[in-house]
């Protein structure tokens, strides 16, 4: 018996192809964010001592990535309606690649700083698409999970890194930052070519429908009756994106110089701190993503926050290194959480029409965010000696979100 042409099927013999597509995103974001972003928190006290670089050029550096990245979510829509999504991500990837491999070889500080907000647009060209693509792939009661798989791929690049950098900083010496930009790039070029093989745009392109129950009946945005418009769901998720933005990037470009030059740790015990951020980040994405497909994305997200929250005190308390190990496990438990909960919920609220424009501006908050984050903290660490005060300032925005998540209306009641 053929199978109705009107509705495709959900899956063909075996695996659902949009569990391919998954596993394409979870590498994509390894490279694109894991490797280009998280493993240069483990690179920057070698990077600042072969440099000489101050606190404050060391924020500079991350907001001149994160500037890149701010760039290319503004151009997102406009090239996602020019170019397919599995074009947007192969060239972002190979972009990262190409710039990396400059930043090994970077003789100054301000070649290295324009190669690496280069590196930003690239990480904005890649992730963008592949969240977006969660919307497509999936109904609503497994997006949660699906963008949840898709983000824990910054967790084994974590864990990688956390290892790998110290072991070539001692192998390679002083040059060891440097063999380090070289080995990332090459694993970053692997993964471009291996997703540009994987990845498919939509389901029809391998005659299947989404993954999820047939029974379910996506939600029209269009329907609905509500009080609340897009305009103000995009608003108020875009201010709690952007407070995230400026949050968890704090935490995650200093925290390993905090415990290098404030705790006089060893780069390589650091590196097993960092490490560990990676290993429970494995369960952030999942865990929450799930969490938020039961109980809602409104209860997602607070719970992410509070723990956060949470995870900045500790940071911020100087209380030992129980209390810096409490942190650490609390950080890395929530870290890439609200990702995949965004990427769910603006299919949730707006459609899987709207989705990519939807996540497009709302990460741009996230980006504004995440840009100015870095260099804030890095000038109050440069006059106070110290990064206390930019992780106690960063629990006080995660406070405030964890109310303001409060507010947030149900998905039917969005116009």
């Amino acid at each position: 018996m053929q199978a109705d042409q009107s509705h495709p099927p959900t899956s063909s013999k075996g695996l659902h192809y949009g569990w391919v597509v998954v596993f394409a995103g979870t590498l994509t974001i390894f490279a694109c964010l894991g490797l280009a972003r998280f493993a240069f928190g483990m690179l920057l006290p070698s990077m600042r001592d072969a440099l000489s670089m101050s606190y404050d050029e060391m924020g500079f550096l991350g907001t001149g990535n994160f500037a890149g990245y701010l760039t290319a979510v503004a151009m997102a829509p406009f090239l996602l309606k020019r170019f397919s999504p599995r074009q947007l991500i192969a060239f972002g990837l190979l972009l990262i690649a190409v710039c990396m491999f400059g930043i090994g070889f970077g003789e100054t500080y301000l070649v290295i700083l324009m190669l690496y907000t280069v590196v930003g647009i690239g990480s904005g060209l890649a992730n963008i698409p592949i969240m977006v693509l969660v919307s497509y792939w999936f109904r609503r009661e497994k997006r949660g999970w699906a963008a949840g798989l898709i983000v824990i791929g910054s967790g084994f690049a974590i864990i990688f890194s956390g290892f790998a950098i110290p072991f070539l900083n001692e192998t390679f010496g002083q040059n060891g930052w440097r063999v380090g930009w070289g080995v990332l790039a090459l694993i970053v070029l692997l993964v471009a070519v291996i997703v540009a093989v994987l990845i498919r745009n939509d389901p029809a392109e391998k005659g299947l429908a989404p993954v999820g129950s047939t029974q379910e009946l996506e939600y029209d945005p269009s329907e609905s009756k509500g009080s609340f418009s897009s305009v103000q769901i995009l608003t108020h998720l875009g201010v709690l994106y952007f407070i995230f933005g400026a949050t968890y990037v704090i935490y995650g470009t200093f925290i390993v110089t905090t415990m290098v030059e404030e705790y006089a740790y060893a780069e390589a015990s650091a590196g097993l701190f960092w490490s560990w951020v990676g290993f429970f980040s494995l369960f952030s994405g999942t865990l929450f993503g799930l969490l938020s497909d039961k109980i809602g994305r409104k209860g997602g997200i607070m719970a992410v926050f509070a723990v956060q929250t949470l995870a900045y005190l500790l940071a911020g308390s100087r209380l030992g290194t129980v209390a810096l190990f409490a942190s650490v496990v609390l950080y890395g438990v929530a870290v890439f959480a609200l990702p995949a909960i965004m990427a769910a919920a603006v299919g949730d609220y707006l459609g899987k029409a709207r989705a990519a424009a939807a996540f497009s501006i709302i990460t741009f908050c996230f980006a504004i965010g995440q840009t100015f984050g870095p260099a804030l903290a890095g000038l109050v660490a440069e006059s106070t000696g110290t990064f206390t005060g930019s992780y106690l300032a960063a629990a006080v925005l995660t406070g405030f979100a964890v109310v303001w998540a409060r507010f947030l209306p149900d998905p039917q009641e969005v116009a």
